[in-house]
């Protein structure tokens, strides 16, 4: 068996259709391309193919979860859970994910740190909340404690600075409806009460 051409693909310019004895074969990432030294002439036999097949298989899964993470970063539970609705197996989806971890792009702590960095931004997120949201991308317990105990964040100025933007709506100038929202979006009763009657 021989590789008769390999194309650059149209629509994606960084990989490239494997042709082997005149029909496509699978398709190869460029950095995949250039690391297996794959040539046209170049001749296998049926083992080396299968290698082969099983490279592309790895490198187009990697490609799919890189293009995932460059939408918003993901935890590596999230990442697992793609790759097995896309059919990858255990075995491929590990290898995937080691050469990810490898390259910096999986990483639970800096997941961790970036969800609530861009939370605290973004919106008046209180950290009983941050904490659901971890868990439902099933970030470690103990990974969440971490990263929230570095987040110097002042939670009771969050909770005054999400009150005051509140008490604009007409609707939250009742305390009652204003006290259920906040505890909805996590935020202790005690704390709630607090603040309000400090600023009462």
């Amino acid at each position: 068996m021989k590789i008769t051409d390999i194309r650059q693909q149209v629509k994606r310019v960084d990989r490239y259709s494997i042709h082997i004895d005149g029909k496509y074969a699978f398709p190869l990432g460029e950095t995949e391309l250039l690391n297996t030294g794959l040539r046209i002439g170049q001749e296998f036999d049926q083992a080396g193919l299968d290698e082969l097949k099983d490279k592309a298989v790895i490198d187009k899964g990697y490609d799919r979860a890189l293009n995932l993470i460059m939408r918003r970063p993901r935890s590596e539970w999230e990442l697992r859970d793609y790759l097995k609705r896309k059919e990858y197996s255990t075995e491929v989806t590990d290898q995937i994910l080691n050469k990810l971890s490898e390259r910096g792009y999986v990483d639970d702590v800096d997941f961790a740190t970036r969800w609530v960095d861009s939370r605290r931004l973004l919106k008046s997120t209180s950290k009983r909340r941050l904490i659901q949201e971890l868990r439902q991308k099933r970030v470690a317990d103990e990974t969440i404690q971490a990263v929230l105990e570095a987040d110097e964040t002042d939670e009771r100025a969050v909770l005054r600075d999400l009150i005051e933007r509140k008490r604009k709506q007409t609707k939250y100038q009742d305390d009652l409806k204003l006290m259920q929202y906040l505890v909805r979006q996590g935020y202790n009763y005690g704390d709630i009460k607090s603040v309000l009657q400090d600023k009462s």
